[in-house]
């Protein structure tokens, strides 16, 4: 049975319907059609071979608004996928633009229905794609079971454009979909949504994501199959990642040309640019939610298959993420110049990805240490007897490292040994997602994290305190201090003055305790820990203060330099850390 409206309204070339697939939903149906009709919006009904009580819901529904309700019957149960498809076919048959599709089950918010159509009717070519708010009725299995889909559909688009492909509550354009569906069957059940979405990806289809509010309802119908439909769902991104593979480029270039012409140095450097943000004020890159997939794969499934998975991620960032890929680009020159064995008279795009996955991989160690699966077999110690020196000592100490290597790893290690008097100085304003991940691996991650804006005073004899009590305090000098106008001393570095913070050098004086250098370093599979000793106590005589701060920034940098050399891929400093300063040619 098929009954169908004459002609759809017209205004402004954008024609929208709203597409309800029906399937044994009695209880909502007529509370849903209704609230829509009330907006003014034709409703075209997909009665997917419901029992005789839906069935006669549906007829009173069309009988009561026969010039609004398209009502197309199918004589027998396609699953979702297939009402769908066959829904959306009939819609741009009719001469609709644009098909809003919608559950039959309650769960969507039909107040942000405006807000969907206002998306589409200002992006036409666009899926407006509805990103689930989930309150306490949703099911855990369903919440935590989408993620992995997210993960590998985020690898089968090389992006994070899909935020979230399993909701149903989303606009099609219905050219392009039917053009996709004239040459593709979607799978017919509950793998429909995310297989067509990543289609019309592919396809060159923009999707453009909206948050909305879903919920559960006490007396919902779910059709879905535990069994049935999860295997159903493995199958579908089997197939779309076998897909995928000969698509790489062309995602990649599609990418490449969307991303902006990278800036030099200088434009970092100039006057309201975004990128010319201090380190501190930059928002942190990347979602809570990818990174716990990532925690979740790296649990799951190993410290192999969680790399493998960074590969995309870095992938993205290299097109993406136009600052960080010019930083590299600076230090990729300057580090050319000066290392000359390193063949790196010019810095490229694939050096570029591999720095940032070398990042992406540092930060999955990171996760994996207080995880514990990174341990003391996989680091080695390259000068055990400073080290033990240093340990045997019972006053305390300050440890001055850097943003190069994982400097994470070794608070990790002393933890997991029972070590408690390493204590981390840190800034983590900008950072707090990534922080939140490290903190659910292991409840020790907090502990002994000290967390300043600056080392003013009071942060300096709070920290005085821990040092003459036997404390060591780590901290980093390769960062101006995360504060406008903070104190900084000019050191050579890589052929060109940078500036280097005071306040660790400063610290230091204050503290008057043994100082080291550390750094820990990652080669092939397992890490390097180097462990110097860098002064006996840190002296700044009244009438020489600035020349003694300078030749202590000056050690610390060609110790610096000296391993950037030896490990070139492993400094994550990803801002204009020379100011503006041309490297040399």
């Amino acid at each position: 049975m098929t009954t169908r409206l004459d002609s759809p309204p017209l205004h402004d070339g954008f024609v929208p319907c709203v597409l309800i697939p029906v399937y044994n939903h009695p209880a909502h149906i007529a509370r849903i059609v209704e609230t829509l009709l009330a907006r003014g919006l034709p409703v075209l009904l997909i009665d997917d071979g419901s029992d005789a009580p839906t069935r006669a819901v549906l007829d009173a529904i069309h009988g009561a608004h026969p010039q609004t309700v398209t009502l197309e019957r199918l004589p027998h149960n396609l699953g979702k996928g297939g009402a769908v498809s066959h829904g959306l076919r009939i819609a741009h048959a009719l001469g609709y633009t644009h098909a809003l599709q919608v559950d039959a089950d309650g769960q969507h918010d039909l107040s942000d229905v405006p807000a969907f159509f206002d998306d589409a009717r200002q992006r036409p070519d666009a899926v407006i794609c509805g990103t689930p708010r989930y309150d306490a009725s949703v099911p855990k299995g369903r919440l935590y079971g989408r993620y992995i889909t997210h993960f590998w559909v985020w690898i089968e688009t090389l992006s994070f454009d899909i935020a979230d492909s399993m909701c149903g509550f989303r606009v099609y354009p219905l050219a392009a979909t039917a053009a996709l569906l004239a040459r593709h069957r979607p799978p017919p059940r509950m793998a429909f949504d995310t297989d067509i979405l990543v289609r019309l990806y592919w396809r060159g289809v923009p999707v453009q994501n909206r948050r909305t509010r879903v919920v559960y309802p006490d007396n919902g119908v779910s059709h879905f199959q535990m069994f049935r439909d999860n295997a159903g769902i493995s199958w579908m991104h089997t197939r779309l990642v076998c897909a995928m593979l000969p698509r790489i480029p062309t995602l990649l270039l599609r990418k490449l040309r969307r991303t902006e012409t990278l800036p030099t140095p200088a434009s970092l450097a100039a006057p309201g640019a975004t990128a010319a943000l201090p380190w501190w004020r930059r928002p942190e890159r990347g979602s809570l939610l990818g990174m716990n997939l990532l925690a979740f794969a790296c649990r799951w499934f190993g410290l192999r298959m969680a790399r493998a998975c960074l590969i995309p991620v870095a992938a993205y960032f290299a097109l993406k993420d136009t600052q960080a890929c010019a930083a590299s680009r600076d230090y990729q020159q300057r580090l050319g110049v000066a290392a000359p064995e390193l063949g790196w008279a010019v810095p490229t795009r694939w050096r570029t990805f591999q720095h940032l996955l070398a990042f992406a991989n540092a930060a999955l160690d990171k996760f994996a240490a207080w995880r514990g699966l990174l341990g003391e077999r996989h680091v080695r110690v390259e000068d055990d007897a400073t080290l033990d020196a240093a340990a045997n000592d019972a006053r305390g100490a300050l440890v001055i490292g850097s943003h190069l290597g994982n400097l994470e790893m070794t608070r990790a290690l002393a933890r997991s040994r029972g070590i408690d008097r390493i204590h981390a100085v840190v800034y983590t304003r900008h950072a707090q997602r990534f922080r939140s991940m490290l903190a659910g691996s292991n409840q020790a991650f907090a502990e002994n994290l000290i967390e300043v804006d600056d080392i003013g005073p009071a942060t300096a004899i709070m920290l005085r305190e821990r040092v003459d009590r036997g404390d060591w305090l780590v901290i980093v000098g390769d960062r101006v201090p995360s504060a406008d106008g903070g104190r900084v001393v000019q050191a050579p570095f890589f052929g060109e003055s940078a500036p280097f913070a005071q306040g660790p050098f400063i610290l230091a004086a204050l503290l008057e305790c043994p100082v080291y250098l550390l750094f820990c370093l990652r080669d092939k599979a397992s890490y390097r820990l180097y462990f110097e000793r860098f002064a006996d106590t840190v002296e700044l005589p009244r009438a020489r203060r600035e020349a003694a701060l300078r030749s202590y920034a000056e050690r610390y940098a060609r110790r610096l330099e000296h391993y950037c050399r030896q490990y070139p891929m492993q400094w994550f400093n990803f801002f204009d850390f020379w100011q503006g300063k041309p490297p040399p040619s």
